[in-house]
């Protein structure tokens, strides 16, 4: 089973991949959303005791589609990160090293509701305040309709429960004018889409991208 679904998006041929990212083959841009880096650490100063890894096990995920796809420009569309930044912070330095070792991949992040410290960390990014239009597609961090274009968007996180199964699955929702992007981050909890969503939904199993059933 290919592990991208290919299909056409306000008239443009996407993939929306199994590993919870989407990308534009004719720009040559991959798209993800609430990437959350940080957010063990941050848990851990909280004094919530969480195993290490996180970060790293997300940013081999990304390294893996970046060797996979030709990529010119990597847009994170808001909650690259989770929390304030310490300068000695152990997911900061893996994020630097990742950062060099793609230094020719643009990056570009839409400021999120997570990302009050992006403008200060000195992460290597071209930081959007909000919305950005590129035709046909407006790509957001909160899913809301805009008569721009086609919005992109994360923020909520969809997951949906397939039957006989306990487990949640991260999931694309696919709406008229609008799409809201999985988490990326393998640490995040989820909105739980309900049994008859509208629109069609494409759910990310062990790395695959698998359209449901119409309703």
């Amino acid at each position: 089973m290919a592990a991208d679904l290919p299909l056409r998006l306000a008239g443009e041929e996407v993939l929306l991949c199994g590993e919870r990212a989407l990308y534009w083959p004719r720009r040559r841009w991959l798209l993800l959303a609430d990437l959350h880096l940080g957010k063990g650490d941050a848990f851990r100063r909280a004094g919530i005791a969480l195993p290490r890894g996180g970060t790293g096990h997300d940013l081999a995920r990304l390294e893996a589609l970046l060797r996979r796809l030709p990529v010119a420009q990597l847009w994170i569309l808001g909650d690259m990160l989770h929390a304030g930044v310490a300068a000695d912070a152990a997911w900061l330095a893996q994020w630097r090293r990742f950062r060099q070792a793609h230094a020719d991949v643009a990056l570009h992040l839409v400021r999120g509701n997570h990302d009050r410290a992006a403008g200060t960390a000195a992460l290597d990014i071209d930081l959007h305040p909000g919305a950005v239009v590129q035709p046909p597609f407006v790509f957001a961090h909160e899913p809301r309709p805009d008569p721009r274009g086609h919005v992109i968007a994360g923020h909520v996180h969809p997951v949906v429960r397939l039957p006989g199964m306990r487990r949640r699955w991260p999931a694309f929702h696919l709406r008229q004018a609008l799409t809201v992007l999985p988490a990326f981050s393998h640490f995040t909890g989820g909105q739980l889409l309900q049994a008859l969503p509208d629109g069609r939904v494409v759910v990310c199993v062990e790395g695959q991208a698998i359209a449901l059933p119409p309703h």
